[in-house]
């Protein structure tokens, strides 16, 4: 069982920076995938970005490639996403979601546990 909070959500311009975190609970935080999914309102969940176990192999959807950056401190049980260039279409709250399968996935159904989310404003 994994239990996750996100931070760092907040109101920037468009251009500014947010750094969001995703804390997770639990001895084997190593053992899971981490993504980062999004939700505007009246939009369906999708994919931003996610990182493999190990953190060494990130992946982007294509609207934020080159702009965000995933990272991950097992040590620490924590997952970031570093948001730059931020535009007002960014706009949405954020959730972070883990799963234990051995595949890389970027679908909502294949992650087991998700985080409250955190909201993230980008003002023109």
């Amino acid at each position: 069982q994994v239990q996750l909070v996100e931070a760092g959500g907040g109101l920037v311009t468009a251009g500014g920076s947010l750094r969001l975190s995703c804390a997770a609970s639990g001895r084997t935080f190593s053992s899971y995938g981490v993504g980062w999914f999004r939700q505007a309102p009246g939009e369906e969940r999708e994919f931003v970005s996610r990182i493999s176990r190990t953190g060494l192999i990130p992946f982007y959807a294509d609207s934020v490639k080159g702009r965000f950056t995933i990272s991950r401190d097992n040590a620490k049980n924590t997952v970031y996403l570093q948001m730059h260039s931020l535009k007002p279409e960014d706009t949405a709250v954020y959730y972070c979601a883990a799963h234990s399968r051995l595949s890389p996935s970027s679908r909502v159904s294949e992650y087991d546990y998700w985080g409250q989310g955190t909201q993230a404003t980008v003002s023109s």
